[in-house]
């Protein structure tokens, strides 16, 4: 299964104003694991950047004026995307600007729906977590993922946090961090041979700390599953 996990920043709000993507950032999933190939610029919009935009990723006009043009890139970022299922957080902001660009670039590389399937983990974070903040920095806090570095927006940074963020709502167990830690000094970590001192099969039984560090990890499951954690079901 291959994905795209894909970010964009722009120069203000609204494509019907002339307003263009100034970066691109997308990572690829193969079976929901970073493959490690990536497609990120920044773009020149050859025009100015609104004060408000401005403030939310620092990029400046002097910064983007030596950029390439979004259509030099148009036929690489096609190729990228191209047969994947996107993944997107409020999609129809970044698709409304990336076929407006797509459009202006040239009518022979049509829309990104026609090369991609569209997922919005907007839609998805509304389904799983109804009359909450369902924005990136929410659902970051929400599934414990480290945003500390995210003191502006930036299009690769954000495609970062959100794949992690889309495996937490879609699978759990690959964004929970379920290996026991090397720390001999925490719950679970007690060393034990299987054996008592008369050489019959020893019983040991779980500690109060450990009791409560399992409870908690179901909790966990149970929140990232949408409340399927079988485990929680049975001590019902």
């Amino acid at each position: 299964m291959r994905q795209i996990v894909l970010d964009t920043e722009t120069t203000g709000l609204e494509t019907e104003l002339g307003h263009r993507i100034i970066e691109i950032g997308a990572l690829e999933l193969l079976d929901r694991q970073l493959s490690g190939r990536q497609l990120h610029y920044y773009l020149n919009p050859e025009r100015s950047i609104e004060a408000g935009a401005l403030e939310v990723h620092g990029l400046t006009t002097e910064f983007l004026s030596d950029k390439p043009l979004f259509g030099a890139i148009a036929q690489e970022f096609i190729e990228f995307i191209a047969d994947a299922e996107l993944i997107i957080h409020n999609a129809p902001f970044d698709l409304g600007f990336l076929n407006y660009e797509l459009s202006m670039a040239g009518a022979e590389f049509g829309q990104v729906e026609d090369k991609a399937i569209i997922l919005d983990t907007l839609d998805l974070a509304r389904e799983m977590h109804p009359g909450q903040r369902n924005n990136l920095d929410a659902l970051c806090k929400r599934y414990h993922i480290d945003n500390s570095n995210r003191t502006v927006h930036g299009a690769l940074l954000d495609a970062q946090l959100l794949a992690e963020v889309y495996l937490a709502m879609s699978g759990g167990q690959s964004s929970l961090g379920l290996m026991l830690t090397e720390d001999h000094g925490s719950a679970g970590s007690r060393e034990w041979d299987g054996f008592n001192s008369e050489g019959a099969l020893a019983v040991v039984r779980a500690s109060g700390a450990e009791i409560e560090q399992h409870h908690q990890r179901l909790q966990d499951i149970d929140q990232v599953s949408g409340g399927n954690c079988l485990w929680l079901k049975l001590d019902d």
